[in-house]
């Protein structure tokens, strides 16, 4: 019996110290985002209308002449090969059946300290939205090949000049894993005014 419960005391253990985790993030404060490609695709601002949850959502202003802009929303460090990570945000855009819209997507970056960091790929969802306001798209990652971080992407698929918003960022990993969202790494935050002069 004492053999019995030493065992299931191991399993407890053991499952506890592979649990997983979420954190949130709402820009509910200043910070935007952790970077983009390729540079000075998107404009980004923190807005209060639309807004899917608390007071702010974030605003990404389509600024490339072509290509899908991706605007980086989190950075998950300390992977090994067979975690999973998901990762989750509510999308705006009304236009369906057409552009604007957003995917959630993702590539790989090994380095821990440069957000700018490739290592290929890592897809993300094929759904477009249906463009009648707020939707959730949501995607989970297996980590393979030997990667170590993966950034979390919101991939624009429109024209110069459309935008979308995006807000209630989730992110699910495994313990040990380090998650990072804007304001953990600088970068500049544009006006209303800056948005404005680029047209």
């Amino acid at each position: 019996m004492k053999s019995i419960f030493v065992i299931l005391l191991l399993l407890v253990a053991t499952q506890m110290a592979s649990a997983d985790f979420t954190e949130t993030y709402g820009w509910e404060g200043t910070d935007t985002i952790l970077g983009m490609y390729p540079d000075t695709s998107v404009i980004v601002a923190i807005s209060v209308s639309p807004v899917y949850s608390g007071t702010q959502s974030l605003y990404v202003l389509d600024n490339a002449p072509s290509g899908t802009p991706q605007a980086f929303v989190a950075w998950i460090v300390g992977l090994q090969d067979g975690d999973e990570v998901t990762g989750s945000f509510w999308r705006y855009d009304t236009s369906p059946g057409s552009s604007p819209s957003c995917r959630i997507w993702g590539h790989w970056n090994d380095d821990p300290g440069d957000i700018y960091g490739y290592n290929g790929s890592a897809d993300g969802n094929t759904d477009y939205g249906p463009g009648t306001g707020w939707d959730e798209t949501s995607y989970t990652w297996t980590v393979s090949g030997g990667h170590t971080g993966l950034v979390i992407e919101c991939r624009t698929y429109s024209s110069a000049g459309d935008d979308v918003w995006i807000d209630e960022l989730s992110v699910t990993v495994p313990d040990g894993a380090e998650i990072r969202f804007p304001g953990d790494l600088a970068f500049e935050n544009t006006t209303w005014g800056d948005i404005k002069a680029a047209f």
